[in-house]
């Protein structure tokens, strides 16, 4: 096994690097409410995993065998089995840092307009991609569970340090994610994307990478406030 195989491995771990720099009297309070943090990471997981296994049987992605491991779990990588609890578990991290550290910050009304705009641009995409099965079903889903959160209204006052959230973990996780597209790692099939890259990265993984954010904190508040543990 040559070093290289070890690289989407490495990336991950580099991500996990990330919260201990934070300080530790912050990590004692975010390490108290994992066990909010795990049921989300759970169930969005199954999701993504379900999603990600049909993708690469119908080879709209695939994942190139000199920069993994040669661990898989049906079809796809141990590396990627563990992005799901890597990437929650980081960007839950910024975004109770952000609550700490900005708790007087709110703009919920603009961002909910926001979220409004962003919300038709997602179904506008959905309809008119629908040939491209990538596009679609990230923003098919996307509207889906976004329409539900905006229109449930119980996650307003937490999208102020959401939207702040994704911005921030672009850095980290699309730096790696820049690091996969352009060896590649993970490779794609360019029929089923709208063909619009940042660098090497479809536009679609930004939006994955929004769809995975929101499912994990609106459970993780959910759980958080309900305090069924």
């Amino acid at each position: 096994m040559d070093v290289k195989n070890f690289t989407y491995l490495l990336l991950l771990l580099g991500l996990l690097v990330i919260p201990p720099a934070f300080g530790f009297k912050n990590q004692l309070r975010f390490f108290a409410r994992l066990k909010y943090l795990l049921p989300s990471i759970v169930f969005s997981g199954a999701i993504f995993v379900l999603w990600d296994l049909r993708f690469t049987e119908l080879g709209i992605w695939s994942f190139n065998p000199e920069y993994v491991t040669g661990v898989y779990i049906r079809n796809l990588p141990l590396e990627e089995w563990l992005s799901f609890l890597v990437i929650p578990y980081l960007c839950v991290f910024i975004y109770e840092y952000l609550n700490e550290k900005l708790a007087r910050f709110e703009k919920p009304n603009f961002f909910l307009a926001v979220s409004l705009v962003l919300l038709v641009i997602f179904v506008l995409l959905a309809w008119f991609a629908r040939q491209k099965l990538y596009t679609f079903f990230t923003f098919f889903l996307l509207s889906i569970y976004f329409g539900y959160t905006i229109f449930r209204n119980r996650f307003k006052q937490h999208l102020t340090k959401f939207y702040l959230t994704w911005l921030i973990s672009l850095v980290p996780v699309l730096l790696v994610n820049g690091i996969l597209t352009a060896l590649p790692v993970v490779e794609y099939n360019e029929i089923h994307l709208l063909g619009i890259r940042f660098f090497s990265i479809p536009v679609e993984n930004f939006f994955y990478h929004f769809l995975l954010l929101i499912m994990n904190i609106t459970i993780y508040e959910y759980l958080k406030k309900q305090r069924f543990f």
